[in-house]
């Protein structure tokens, strides 16, 4: 990804510089240069709490015109961070964007997401173990089992081979909420695994789809909400596509290059999973793609799954040609 200044930003790019000085110097090596040149940055943030140390990854790409005209685009890394705690995490974010436009933010967003994780700590107490890992993921599964994932691509490359969208969009110019669609359930060992569909044609439109599921009391209990979108930009050839694993490891990885595979455009895809209490191991990742697979076939993005399959399925919207 380039991030290059225009000499318009010369004012912009020298608040970067100081500020990232000013970061580096408060929080020594828990902040990470990733690509000076593109302005990446990452912070790893703590709750300081010893026994129940909680932690999550905060990675920034600062654009050109930041901070005078726009925020930084973030993406947080955090296992135990689902559901509605993401979403009031993240408005928390957009209130401080909001409050302080034109002016560097970065520390009070990294103290933000600190303050979060000690409130998290405070709460949970003893009930569980730090991150709820034991609960909802399943890692040490993963690692027992590596060899079922021959032939995957690195999925931690997907999200970075993509544009990035900025998290605060203005949705009055997205129209309506699109329509979400819901697919067959699948269950194994007392799992539930359940998707859902929306067209979407702006990256706002993903937020409110998000909002609108997460209106539902059955699917904000979900233990994972994963999802990935994908959305065809005439004008620039491109795709805007972005996925999130909310909890479950690479679930979102998987699930965006589904939607590559199908080549489908223009949509989104849910897939909500109600943890029963036993490890399914590498079959959580079928049950995840057969779920989102289904309801792309339902809708009419595909064919069928047959052929989508065996010949990469059509996109549901008139084809356009892809950007090298």
């Amino acid at each position: 990804m380039e991030n290059t200044f225009n000499p318009d930003h010369a004012e912009d790019l020298q608040s970067q510089i100081e500020e990232v000085e000013a970061l580096s110097s408060i929080y020594g090596d828990e902040w990470c240069v990733i690509d000076e040149a593109s302005r990446i940055f990452c912070i790893q943030i703590s709750n300081d709490i010893g026994d129940t140390k909680l932690t999550a990854c905060l990675q920034v790409i600062l654009p050109s015109d930041y901070p005078s005209s726009s925020p930084p685009i973030y993406q947080i890394n955090a296992s135990w961070l689902r559901g509605l705690q993401r979403v009031t995490l993240a408005n928390s974010l957009e209130e401080i964007y909001v409050e302080n436009v034109g002016e560097s933010l970065l520390y009070l967003w990294v103290e933000t997401i600190r303050e979060f994780l000690r409130e998290k700590s405070r709460s949970a107490g003893a009930e569980e173990e730090p991150g709820g890992v034991n609960l909802t993921t399943e890692e040490d599964v993963d690692n027992d089992e590596e060899n079922d994932d021959e032939e995957l691509p690195d999925f931690r490359t997907v999200k970075m081979s993509t544009e990035y969208v900025h998290p605060f969009m203005n949705h009055e110019s997205d129209g309506e909420v699109p329509p979400v669609k819901h697919g067959s359930i699948i269950t194994d060992r007392r799992s539930t695994f359940q998707p859902h569909l929306a067209p979407v044609s702006a990256p706002g439109q993903v937020k409110m789809v998000l909002d609108k599921l997460y209106g539902n009391k059955k699917i904000a209990s979900a233990t994972h909400n994963i999802y990935a979108y994908r959305i065809f930009c005439e004008d620039r050839q491109s795709f805007l596509q972005d996925c999130e694993d909310d909890g479950e490891t690479a679930a979102g990885g998987r699930l965006l290059h589904l939607l590559q595979i199908l080549d489908v455009r223009n949509v989104m895809v849910v897939v909500s999973r109600w943890y029963g209490g036993i490890l399914l191991g590498p079959d959580r990742f079928k049950h995840i793609n057969n779920c989102a697979r289904g309801v792309l076939v339902q809708e009419g993005y595909t064919s069928s799954a047959e052929e989508a399959t065996t010949q990469g399925g059509k996109g549901k919207k008139t084809r356009s040609k892809k950007a090298k």
